[in-house]
């Protein structure tokens, strides 16, 4: 498995399978990130979303729809999408940190957490959901 470094990123794809992406930790940004690199554009979200999201997926106990949803569009109620945007979630709110390239958490979290094997995730063409392990 890579290191999840600028160096050695992680080499995810797509709960459906459409689009590979790399994603590393950048420990030394303010705050601490997770870099998403999707061909030519770049997506940040706060490094701590990993241990918060698969918290709140073992306290949801079962499959959770992810939902994934550009940052101008509604997230559904109760997916992964709407908690990584929710006032609810640890962090009060957007755990995107590039205005403009805030959403996508529920396509591009998932897989960094099943790559780390914290959860399970379906690979559909559609309707992708993921649990806790």
């Amino acid at each position: 498995m890579a290191e999840g470094t600028k160096e050695d990123p992680w080499e995810l794809t797509t709960p459906p399978g459409s689009s590979q992406y790399t994603m590393y930790r950048d420990e030394h940004s303010d705050p601490p990130a997770l870099v998403c690199q999707v061909g030519s554009t770049t997506l940040k979200y706060q490094l701590h979303a990993i241990d918060d999201l698969h918290a709140w997926l073992v306290s949801q106990g079962d499959w959770v729809s992810l939902g994934a949803a550009d940052e101008k569009k509604p997230a559904a109620h109760g997916t992964v999408e709407a908690w990584g945007r929710s006032t609810d979630n640890p962090v009060g709110g957007w755990y995107g940190l590039r205005s403009g390239y805030r959403g996508r958490f529920g396509m591009y979290m998932p897989p960094l957490l099943e790559e780390l094997g914290l959860a399970e995730v379906t690979h559909e063409a559609r309707n992708n959901q993921m649990r806790a392990l």
